[in-house]
């Protein structure tokens, strides 16, 4: 089979290379030149655990190959993936350019048979409009070729997205005719040899499938951060509920813990756009309005809590902050959480020193110089007045509180993650700040220099 993937961000390039690793000739196309040829000499525009090493692999074996030149790759391609980004407009809805100008370039130089794929996440709809600019492209050359348009709608999780390919818990596929199903059965049968299932059903279906997973997970994660700001107002511990609700099978422990708010290129945004989808057919989405709302409340959580502490006042305050990006894993600062914390502090006229394991260069597209970046967590810390956790990076969570200590003016954290326990930081006397839990600590008196 050979395989066009068009677009290399986090969703082609792990689709592309992921087919190549199981020894499909794949071609990913992109119109970024700079971006082809460092794929060329192995520089990935993204950080996901292991998918360097399989580029490579593959590169080298010639099974996957980059290129700016769609006209030339499509020639012959059994499938072409459309894996352009669909960003949201200022409405909240998702624009759709980009995916339909590659289905008309699709139309303009297919040569055979083949099937379109949408795996962009698309709101329900788009693959008739796809179908519709292929159309016209091959009307407008005056040829007639037989073609099929699907949605196959990616369920990767950032920081694990090469796993959740080669080992999918299930893939949602929808289909129009027999002879795309039979394609797409032989395409991924090497990937559902566990035993998981490849779920055909209609287009439309497969492309709400998409919004609607994305939107509960997201409605989980701000149903436990209202939870939790409850807990703290009536005195009880969210990590206690969390377990006992979190114990109930028809719950389940899966993305119930809370925090500072979600963020990335997902969750925010196929929220947005599926209220929007919603009110554009005559629809309120309540609960999804109310998602949205509380995220965005709780991505100011932990700076409340700092400005409760300090009395309001932060001028000359400065401040360690341990992980950037908007969750571990990855570099991407897409509605990160902390870049709404830092901008508030700044204004606020404190100063910030943060470190990242990876994503403080893509942190630099947001921020700039207007904060300083540690080469390691504990070079953060020196004359800071108070530690925040904003990421929950593995590394994070077993630190050495007394190097931590005798960097920090005060023994003071805030815990926008509730990786410590704070029955320790009692011991270990520090004043500690959570998601969830009252904090009963006294102000800790400023440490000597």
């Amino acid at each position: 089979m050979k395989i066009v993937v068009v677009g290399t961000g986090y969703v082609g390039l792990v689709t592309g290379t992921c087919l190549a690793e199981v020894g499909i000739d794949v071609v990913c196309v992109d119109v970024d030149v700079k971006k082809i040829e460092n794929l060329k000499n192995g520089i990935l525009p993204i950080y996901e655990p292991g998918l360097d090493k399989l580029v490579h692999r593959n590169f080298n074996k010639g099974r996957l190959r980059f290129s700016t030149n769609l006209a030339e790759s499509i020639k012959g391609a059994d499938v072409a993936f459309i894996a352009v980004g669909t960003p949201p407009g200022e409405d909240g809805s998702a624009d759709l350019k980009y995916v339909l100008a590659v289905g008309k370039e699709i139309g303009e130089h297919m040569s055979d048979y083949g099937v379109i794929i949408t795996k962009s996440t698309v709101p329900v709809g788009t693959a008739v409009k796809v179908k519709k600019a292929i159309a016209d492209a091959l009307e407008a050359r005056g040829v007639n070729i037989d073609f099929d348009v699907a949605s196959n709608p990616e369920f990767l999780k950032e920081g694990a997205a090469v796993n959740d390919f080669m080992k999918p818990d299930r893939i949602v596929v929808g289909i129009e005719s027999e002879k795309a199903r039979a394609i797409l059965e032989k395409l991924y049968h090497p990937f559902v040899l566990n035993g998981h299932p490849v779920i055909f059903m209609d287009i439309p279906s497969a492309e709400m499938t998409k919004y609607a997973a994305n939107a509960m997970l997201a409605t989980k994660i701000s149903f436990m951060n209202d939870i939790a700001n409850l807990c703290e107002i009536m005195g009880a511990d969210v990590n206690l509920v969390r377990k006992g609700i979190g114990s109930d099978p028809r719950i389940g422990n899966k993305f119930i813990y809370p925090g500072i708010g979600y963020g990335g290129s997902c969750f925010p945004k196929d929220v947005k756009a599926l209220v929007r989808t919603a009110r554009e057919n005559g629809h309120e989405m309540r609960i999804l309005q109310s998602v949205e709302d509380v995220n965005e409340d709780q991505k100011y959580l932990l700076f409340n809590k700092i400005m409760k502490r300090f009395d309001g006042d932060l001028k000359g305050k400065h401040f360690a902050m341990w992980g950037l990006s908007f969750k571990p894993n990855t570099d991407d600062m897409r509605e990160a959480p902390s870049l709404v914390i830092i901008n508030n502090l700044l204004k606020e006229g404190a100063t910030v020193t943060a470190y990242d394991p990876v994503a403080m260069e893509e942190a630099k597209h947001d921020l700039g110089d207007t904060i300083t970046y540690a080469e390691d967590e504990y070079a953060a810390l020196k004359g800071a007045d108070a530690l925040l956790v904003v990421t929950e990076w593995p590394e994070f969570r077993i630190p050495d509180f007394k190097e931590i200590n005798s960097r920090l003016k005060n023994k003071l954290i805030f815990d926008g993650r509730n990786i410590f326990d704070r029955n320790e930081m009692q011991k270990l006397g520090m004043e500690y700040h959570c998601v969830g839990i009252r904090s009963e600590y006294k102000k800790a008196e400023p440490q000597q220099a």
